[in-house]
């Protein structure tokens, strides 16, 4: 039996074309799911970091997105623990997203709890939503999971992750190096200053390692900046954009709406 769901990121990875995910940090029901699937994005970058999000929200809208064919990568806040990581997976992420990743400790201690042994030492369980629920033989879970179902994601936003970044780059098991763009902004002295020489020669840096040891960079924080996109696309090989947040969605569709509204000019009757 197979996974529910095909990982988009590593199937477009491998047809070098580009993942872009659609942010949940505010929206609790899973309706918002369909949203990201008629706005023909490819996964979900479901928040625990910076949300009031609970586990079974992250849960159901994971599911929501393995039904849709949207691939549920989920956010865990920083340093929150094995256990808190194991819920995540057996909650139906297909891959789960670290943040503060500073070393190549860090990046291998998240390879770790993702995969099941001899990969990593991920506990077993029954009953996955990544197989429908049915029963499984252990031998498929391991195989197909840690192929393709848990997909580990770092994240690279300060001055000592860029220090090691070719040792963060060369762990097994690490699929994709994200940017936290305003993370790294703000520890590289230029906050918001994303044009700054400073910060794309740390985006460059990145793009190299992940050339030399094949591994996926992500580009997050940066929204609605054609310029950018189109310079990490096709200069840095970008493989992964986080195309905006939820919440900045409908903030950015009510001022629209209200602005519109407002500018009526009044007619005298």
């Amino acid at each position: 039996m197979a996974l529910r769901c095909v990982n988009n990121l590593l199937r477009k990875q491998a047809a070098k074309e580009l993942c872009i995910a659609m942010g949940i940090r505010l929206v609790t029901d899973s309706q918002i799911v369909d949203l990201a699937a008629n706005a023909r994005y490819h996964a979900l970058f479901i928040d625990l970091e910076h949300s009031s999000l609970t586990l079974r929200d992250a849960s159901q809208h994971c599911m929501a997105g393995l039904q849709s064919g949207l691939t549920p990568f989920v956010r865990v806040p920083y340093q929150c623990g094995n256990g808190f990581v194991q819920r995540v997976l057996d909650g139906g992420a297909m891959g789960v997203v670290f943040p503060h990743i500073h070393g190549k400790d860090d990046a291998a201690a998240a390879v770790s709890i993702c995969k099941y042994p001899s990969q990593g030492k991920r506990s077993m369980t029954g009953q996955l939503p990544l197989f429908c629920l049915k029963p499984t033989s252990q031998d498929v879970i391991i195989s197909e999971t840690n192929a393709n179902g848990s997909t580990v994601c770092v994240m690279i936003e300060t001055k000592e992750s860029i220090e090691n970044i070719e040792e963060i780059a060369s762990v097994p098991g690490v699929d994709m190096l994200l940017v936290g763009s305003n993370d790294l902004a703000i520890e590289l002295g230029v906050p918001n200053q994303f044009k700054s020489e400073v910060f794309r020669a740390a985006l460059v840096k990145i793009s190299q390692a992940c050339r030399k040891h094949s591994k996926i960079m992500g580009l997050a924080g940066i929204y609605d900046n054609v310029e950018l996109h189109s310079w990490a696309i096709n200069e840095l090989g970008i493989g992964f954009i986080l195309g905006g947040q939820d919440s900045g969605f409908i903030a950015r569709a009510a001022n629209e709406s209200a602005a519109a509204i407002v500018g009526i000019e009044r007619s005298r009757i």
